[in-house]
């Protein structure tokens, strides 16, 4: 065997042993989650699954509405997702595309706000929502991050080293309109790095505890992370495998939307931008 077939076998080994301890944390997650909390702090690590999984169910669900918190925040995750994809796409192209005045001040001031941690301006973010009245609402949670500055700047440098300018000129001189230039040639050239912005806004507005925990009061409208976090002060946190299958649910909607976005990783760009 050459060199080259060493080196290649190395390289795989690797990258399974790689997987294998990725996948681990998971595995464990969903195995406590079919145990009880006597097996698990008997038994500790083990790869076998235990018959508990719906005595843990049912402590759970007693304790807080899971699926409505499921719903909640898989109804904010999806709308930010997809309004912050849009918008700031199309922010990203007015930036990428457009030479007016100002631009140039208008895209270091979105430099700017990506230095700026928001937990910074979280107490004049809660006294603008509570005077124009969106306290206990979703707006809050969704209409805020629809032009996301890390997403612009993110998508108008892509844009700006993929992007020929013949494309859109061809297009002007086809009669077409700025709007069906951005959806036909702008978007879909954006289309990898916009899923995979997509992705990590998901996972982001899923993962959010900090803002719903301030801008909802109703229990009704809590979304998962926060009723995760009412948990700890429950009696139910005393049983860790309903809190396990808590943590493996919560975590489900996470994986299924990377598995659906990640095909858009890794097209072709130069499909993307000749796609009808």
């Amino acid at each position: 065997m050459n060199k080259r077939g060493i080196a290649k076998i190395i390289i795989y080994t690797f990258l399974i042993l790689l997987l294998v301890i990725s996948f681990i944390p998971f595995y464990m997650m969903i195995v406590n989650a079919t145990r009880s909390t006597q097996e698990i702090l008997q038994h500790g690590f083990t790869l076998f699954p235990s018959n508990a999984i719906m005595d843990n169910y049912e402590i759970l669900i007693s304790y807080m509405n899971l699926w409505r918190g499921f719903a909640n925040s898989l109804f904010i995750a999806v709308c930010v997702t997809l309004l912050s994809s849009y918008f700031s796409a199309l922010t990203a192209y007015g930036f990428a595309v457009y030479k007016f005045k100002g631009s140039n001040f208008l895209f270091i001031t979105v430099l700017v706000l990506m230095m700026v941690p928001g937990q910074l301006g979280l107490i004049g973010f809660f006294d603008l929502i509570n005077t124009l009245g969106f306290l206990d609402t979703y707006v809050p949670l969704i209409i805020p991050p629809i032009a996301s500055p890390f997403i612009v700047f993110f998508l108008r440098q892509f844009l700006v080293t993929t992007m020929h300018p013949s494309l859109l000129e061809a297009a002007r001189i086809d009669g077409a309109s700025e709007l069906r230039i951005f959806h036909q040639i702008g978007f879909p050239i954006m289309m990898p790095a916009v899923a995979t912005m997509a992705i990590f806004t998901f996972i982001g507005s899923w993962n959010n505890y900090i803002l719903p925990l301030v801008v909802l009061f109703s229990p009704e409208k809590y979304t998962l992370p926060v009723m995760m976090g009412a948990l700890r002060g429950s009696q139910v946190a005393q049983n860790l495998g309903a809190m396990y299958l808590g943590i493996a649910i919560s975590v489900v909607p996470i994986m299924i939307a990377f598995l659906f976005l990640s095909k858009y990783i890794i097209s072709s760009i130069s499909a993307g931008a000749v796609k009808e």
